[in-house]
């Protein structure tokens, strides 16, 4: 499975290129703040052609360079229920954060809504550029958080135990997890989602994170904090 990740400018929000092959169709996840041209450049080096881009939930920094992506050619995938951010997420940011941001980039932020938009729902399964994909609902950091499942792992990835990849985006960081006191984080959803979403997924699975460096759910579940004392 070609796997490409890299952070965005803003946020080091993580954008995963996924592929069965060099040469074949892909999917695009969580394009943040800034990513088009290293996406385009991506695209061209390994002759892929976006299939989908995939969408871990509606925060600005996951989200903020999916139209541009999607050129009006690629639908957007999204949980149901953070079908509301698309519309608007700038209106989520606060002034000041929003002034910063553009200050670092000399130009104002614009928003323009995706022309194509597909809402998942939580243990839909997919199968988009040749990548069977699960789809795994876990709310707390937003209401529409979802993880996605693959059965493979990403060529090159040896001597990690590892058979299999799930793409968190901010429910599971490597040590921590996303937070839920900004609006429609919920505490107590996060704990059920970690205790009846995260815990369950076998240890030799490989943890493509929305922020930070890749983990196992082997090194989570005996270091990570967060998880201890949920149970299965």
């Amino acid at each position: 499975m070609l796997t490409i990740g890299f952070p965005a400018a803003a946020f080091a929000t993580n954008c995963y290129v996924i592929a069965a092959a060099a040469g074949e169709e892909c999917v695009v996840v969580d394009p943040g703040i800034g990513v088009e041209d290293r996406v385009r450049d991506v695209l061209r080096e390994h002759r892929l052609r976006p299939a989908a881009v995939l969408l871990t939930h509606g925060h600005l920094d996951h989200v903020y360079a999916v139209t541009p992506v999607c050129d009006g050619r690629t639908a957007a995938y999204i949980h149901t229920d953070d079908r509301y951010r698309l519309v608007d997420p700038l209106a989520t940011i606060e002034p000041g954060m929003l002034a910063m941001m553009e200050q670092q980039f000399g130009q104002r932020a614009v928003w323009r809504e995706p022309e194509d938009v597909v809402e998942l729902a939580g243990n839909q399964s997919l199968d988009l550029a040749g990548l069977p994909l699960r789809v795994l609902h876990a709310p707390g950091h937003t209401e529409g958080s979802v993880m996605f499942a693959l059965p493979d792992v990403p060529e090159g990835v040896t001597g990690a135990q590892v058979t299999s990849t799930v793409l968190s985006g901010d429910v599971l960081f490597a040590g921590s997890i996303g937070r839920t006191d900004l609006p429609g984080g919920d505490a107590r959803a996060m704990q059920a989602s970690l205790r009846d979403v995260v815990l369950p997924l076998p240890d030799a699975t490989l943890v493509l994170p929305g922020h930070g460096p890749a983990t196992t759910m082997d090194r989570e579940r005996g270091t990570n904090p967060y998880l201890q004392g949920l149970g299965a």
